[in-house]
């Protein structure tokens, strides 16, 4: 990254990428932006994103909240570097990993890191990812899909719309897990009652379709979350797979087939 590049990031973006040192006139210069930035971390980890701020922040690191602003610019770009940091370093790739194998990995290491810090997926997305190591998974998921012969906008594609599975997966069991189970002693207990309470209040007649999955016991006997996560992403996959099949068979750009 270009010094012109590194002055049009926020002060926080810029030091975590080593562009720009903080400043550190100030009557507490022990502080640093990694500690300021671990320190969020821990207080979501124990209390919740609602109990991020950044009079918080500063009181468990015994400072005040104005001398932050010399390492951060705002409270945003606090809890982007905190994202950054939750996810950690990108899963080491097998050496005999295909493109399939190495996406499969890059997306449980994705959902691993989430679960671990579950206060991220309520991080409002502000923009692209810019924290080094957001980049180096955007990196490692570009790399797997390097050699496909994909065009490199359909590879840039397939990232976001990995993410966006991991993402609303991640959401979608955190809320089922605080909300919706409610006073049942497990998550297959919830999905009975809930199979029990759509019989109640349909008709087959009217619902053919969505008795035809009740008769089938499906929502009697659901799927662990890991299962569904599973069954999700080999459908992703498997369309990824038709497409680099589609690409490699085409005739070349531009040349008439004979």
């Amino acid at each position: 990254m270009d010094e012109d590049s590194a002055h049009e990031l926020p002060a926080g973006i810029a030091a975590a990428w080593g562009t720009r040192a903080p400043a550190t006139k100030g009557p507490k210069p022990g502080l640093s932006l990694d500690r300021i930035v671990a320190t969020g971390v821990a207080i979501a980890d124990a209390d919740g994103l609602a109990a991020v701020s950044m009079n918080r922040v500063a009181k468990e690191l015994g400072s005040s909240a104005m001398s932050l602003y010399r390492y951060v610019d705002s409270k945003d770009e606090l809890l982007t570097l905190m994202v950054d940091t939750a996810l950690g370093t990108v899963p080491a790739a097998a050496l005999d990993d295909d493109w399939r194998a190495g996406l499969a990995r890059w997306a449980w290491g994705t959902v691993e890191a989430m679960r671990a810090h579950p206060w991220t997926t309520h991080v409002p997305i502000t923009g692209p990812p810019l924290g080094p190591n957001s980049i180096a998974w955007f990196e490692d998921a570009l790399r797997c899909v390097r050699d496909t012969g994909l065009a490199e906008a359909e590879k840039a594609s397939i990232v976001m719309m990995l993410s966006g599975y991991v993402r609303n997966h991640v959401i979608l069991m955190a809320e089922v897990q605080a909300h919706f189970l409610g006073a049942a002693a497990t998550p297959h207990d919830a999905m009975r009652g809930y199979g029990d309470t759509l019989r109640r209040l349909t008709d087959a007649n009217r619902f053919p379709a969505l008795h035809a999955v009740l008769d089938a016991g499906v929502f009697d006997h659901a799927d662990p979350p890991d299962d569904e996560f599973a069954f999700g992403l080999e459908r992703i996959l498997d369309g990824i797979e038709t497409l680099v099949r589609a690409r490699a068979q085409a005739p070349a750009s531009g040349v008439a087939p004979a």
